[in-house]
C-alpha cells in the first residue's frame, strides 16, 4: 500500500513551528531512499564553503599577506558602495531575471563574507535586507530556470553564512522562499525529467549547483525536500561533467566554460563542506584538466578565443583557484592571479585563494594544446609574454550549445594586438536568437567568421569538423580540420590547416575539391586601424605595429577589403573589416596564406599537402 506524502506547504508550516528535524523527517516516512544523502550533514551553521575555520585563516591572511589584504580592501570598497544602493527588483529583461539574480548573489556573498571576517554588523544587515527583498519577489522566474537557480544559490549562501545574526523571522522568510521559489520548482523539473536535468550543457551545472546550495543551507530544517534535491542533482550533474572528458575542453566556449565551471565548483565545494563528500564527482574524467582549457583559450593579451557566443575579454574565474587546490595544479592559480588585477577579483578569489596550490609561474605549460573531443587547438610562441604569437583554431560541432556556423575559424594575436577577430555574440533578445532565426543573424552566420564561405551559403548547422592532425614543437605547432561535412554536398573535400611557424608567423592552408564549379571566399576579419592592399599582399596596422598577409598560392590572387555591418538592430562594428580573397568557378584548389611579422617574416614557407602534415597522436 502506497503511503501519501504531505504537501510542501505542510512541511513549511512544520518548519515555522521549529519542529525538530527528526520529527519533520518522520512526516516523509513514505518516501523510500536507497541511501540517505544527508546522513553526514554538518550540524549547525555555517556549513557551506566558508566555514568558521576558513574565516580565522582569512583574518590571519589579511593581517599578514599583502595580496589578501589588498583584495580585502577592494571588497570593502565594493561593500561600502552596496550599502547605499537600492535592493534588487523583480524586473525581466527579455525572458530573464538573471541580471537581478546575479546582483543578489554578488551583494549577499560580498556583504556576508565581510561581516564574518570583520564583524561589522552593517554589512550583515544590508545582506539580510537584500535576501528578504528577493524572498518577497512573486517568483524567481522559473520559466528561465537559471534565474531561479542563481537566486537559490544566493539566498542559500546568505542564509548559511548569516544564520547566527538573523532573527527567527528573517530565517523563516528566507527559508520559505528557498523552498517555495527554488526547491519546489526544481523538484517539479526533476520529477518530469525536464530538459536541463538531462542536458550536457551549462544549464545542468548551474541549475543543479544553485539548487543544491539552497537545499544544503536548510537541510536540517527541511530535510525531505533537501534530500530529494541533493539526490536528484547528484544523478543529473554527471551528464554535464562528462563533457569535460577527456582533456578539459568545453564545447560551449570559454565564456560558458566559466559559467558552467563556477557552478560546478560551488556545487562540489558545498557538498564537501556540508556533507564531507562530493560523492566522487570531483574525480570525473577530464575535470582536473578543465583549467587547461581556460589557460589555452586565453591569448597573451588576455583576450579569449571567443567562439560559441563568448566575449573576447577574459573575465575573472575564481574557480581556477578552487581547481588549483583540489587537483594540486599551481599553474591554475598562478595564471588566474597574473590575469586578474585585485579590482577584478571577487569574494571567491578571497575564499578559494586560501586553498589554491602554491606556485608563482605557469611558464612550464606546453605551448600548444589540442582538445580532442571538441576539436579545438591553441598555439602560442611563449607564456607570460604579451607580445607572443597566439592562434586559436577550431573544427568543432555546429550542433554544440551556443555554437555559430564557424567550423574552421581562428583568431590571431601578435605584438600585443589581436589581428584576426571573432565578432562574438549578438543581442540574446533578438527575435528567435536561440530559435528559428538564429542563422539569419550576421554574427552567427558563416560569412562573419574567419573561415571559408562557399557559394555565399551557411555551413550545415548539423555538421562536425574533426581535427585530423595535431603537432606541437617549439619550432612549429599545427592542426588540420576536416571541414567537408560543413559544405557537403557542394564540395567533396574541404580541409584546413593552421600552423604556428616559430614565433614569426602563421600559415593557413586550405584544400578544396568540388564536383561542379563553386564560388569560394577566404575571410580574415580585423579591426586594424589601417589596411593597405596590393595584389596578393595586405598590410594591417595598429599604430606603429603591423602584420602582413601574403598569398603564397594560388598565383594571381588579390586581397579585397569589405565592411562588416549588417542591418540594424543587429550589432554594428564599423571598425571591423573583412580582408578577403574571392575565387570563382573553383573545382579544385589550394589556398596558402601566411600572416607574418614585419621585422623577420617567415620567408618562403615549404608547402606540403595537408595529408602529409605530421600528426603527433600517430607516433
Amino acid at each position: 500500500m502506497r503511503m501519501l506524502q504531505p504537501s510542501m506547504e505542510f512541511l513549511t508550516r512544520l518548519s515555522r513551528r521549529w519542529v525538530p528535524a527528526c520529527l519533520v523527517a518522520v512526516a516523509f516516512v513514505g518516501t523510500s531512499h536507497a541511501e540517505d544523502v544527508l546522513k553526514t550533514l554538518r550540524p549547525g551553521h555555517p556549513r557551506l564553503i566558508l566555514l568558521d575555520a576558513d574565516v580565522a585563516k582569512l583574518r590571519e591572511s589579511v593581517e599578514k599577506e599583502p595580496v589578501t589584504r589588498e583584495l580585502h580592501k577592494e571588497l570593502k570598497k565594493q561593500a561600502d558602495k552596496m550599502l547605499g544602493e537600492p535592493p534588487a527588483v523583480h524586473r525581466l529583461i527579455g525572458p530573464r531575471l538573471l541580471d537581478q539574480s546575479r546582483l543578489v548573489l554578488r551583494r549577499v556573498t560580498v556583504l556576508a563574507a565581510l561581516h564574518r571576517i570583520d564583524g561589522d554588523r552593517k554589512y550583515a544587515d544590508r545582506a539580510i535586507l537584500e535576501m528578504k527583498t528577493a524572498a518577497g519577489f512573486p517568483d524567481w522566474n522559473p520559466s528561465h530556470f537559471l534565474d531561479t537557480a542563481e537566486m537559490s544559490n544566493a539566498l542559500g549562501l546568505g542564509y548559511d553564512w548569516l544564520y547566527s545574526v538573523m532573527t527567527p523571522d528573517d530565517r523563516r522568510v528566507v527559508r520559505e522562499a528557498i523552498v517555495e521559489k527554488g526547491l519546489k520548482p526544481g523538484l517539479k523539473i526533476y520529477e518530469s525529467k525536464g530538459w536541463w536535468s538531462k542536458s550536457p550543457n551549462n544549464w545542468n551545472q548551474v541549475c543543479n549547483g544553485g539548487l543544491t546550495v539552497g537545499a544544503l543551507a536548510i537541510a536540517d530544517e527541511v530535510p525531505e525536500a533537501a534530500r530529494q534535491v541533493v539526490d536528484a542533482a547528484r544523478k543529473s550533474i554527471p551528464i554535464a561533467m562528462k563533457s569535460y572528458a577527456p582533456d578539459g575542453g568545453w564545447e560551449e566556449g570559454p565564456g560558458y566554460w566559466s559559467y558552467a565551471t563556477a557552478y560546478n565548483t560551488y556545487y562540489l565545494d558545498a557538498l564537501q563542506t556540508a556533507l564531507g563528500t562530493d560523492f566522487g564527482l570531483g574525480d570525473s574524467p577530464g575535470f582536473a584538466e578543465a583549467g587547461e582549457f581556460r589557460m589555452h583559450t586565453i591569448g597573451p593579451i588576455g583576450r579569449t578565443f571567443n567562439f560559441a557566443d563568448a566575449g573576447d575579454r577574459s573575465g575573472p574565474a575564481a574557480e581556477m583557484l578552487w581547481l588549483s587546490g583540489r587537483f594540486n595544479r599551481p599553474s591554475y592559480a598562478a595564471h588566474e592571479l597574473a590575469l586578474t588585477a585585485p579590482a577584478r577579483r571577487g569574494v571567491f578569489h578571497l575564499i578559494w585563494g586560501l586553498r589554491a596550490s602554491p606556485g608563482s609561474t605557469f611558464s612550464g605549460e606546453a605551448l600548444d594544446a589540442a582538445f580532442r573531443r571538441i576539436n579545438v587547438a591553441c598555439f602560442r610562441s611563449a607564456w607570460g609574454d604579451p607580445n607572443a604569437l597566439y592562434v586559436g583554431f577550431k573544427g568543432g560541432d555546429n550542433k554544440a550549445g551556443h555554437s555559430h556556423l564557424d567550423l574552421g575559424s581562428f583568431v590571431l594575436d601578435a605584438q600585443g594586438e589581436r589581428w584576426a577577430v571573432d565578432l562574438g555574440s549578438d543581442d540574446y533578445n533578438l527575435p528567435g536568437y536561440f530559435g528559428k532565426n538564429r542563422w539569419d543573424y550576421y554574427r552567427l552566420r558563416t560569412e562573419s567568421h574567419n573561415t571559408l564561405l562557399i557559394d555565399d551559403a551557411n555551413q550545415d548547422p548539423k555538421a562536425e569538423a574533426p581535427l585530423v592532425r595535431f603537432l606541437s614543437t617549439p619550432e612549429r605547432g599545427h592542426a588540420v580540420a576536416d571541414l567537408t561535412a560543413a559544405y557537403a554536398p557542394t564540395v567533396s573535400k574541404a580541409w584546413r590547416g593552421v600552423a604556428r611557424l616559430g614565433s614569426e608567423g602563421v600559415l593557413i592552408q586550405d584544400e578544396i575539391e568540388a564536383a561542379r564549379p563553386v564560388k569560394l571566399k577566404w575571410n580574415f576579419h580585423t579591426d586594424a586601424s589601417k589596411i593597405q592592399t596590393e595584389g596578393g599582399q595586405a598590410t594591417l596596422s595598429k599604430g606603429d605595429r603591423k602584420l602582413t598577409l601574403r598569398v603564397v598560392e594560388p598565383a594571381g590572387a588579390t586581397f579585397a577589403v569589405e565592411p562588416c555591418d549588417p542591418p540594424k538592430p543587429q550589432k554594428q562594428q564599423p571598425n571591423v573589416h573583412n580582408v578577403c580573397l574571392t575565387f570563382k568557378d573553383v573545382t579544385k584548389t589550394r589556398i596558402v596564406v601566411v600572416a607574418e611579422l614585419p621585422h623577420n617574416g617567415v620567408g618562403q614557407p615549404s608547402v606540403e599537402p595537408l595529408k602529409s602534415w605530421a600528426d603527433a597522436s600517430r607516433k
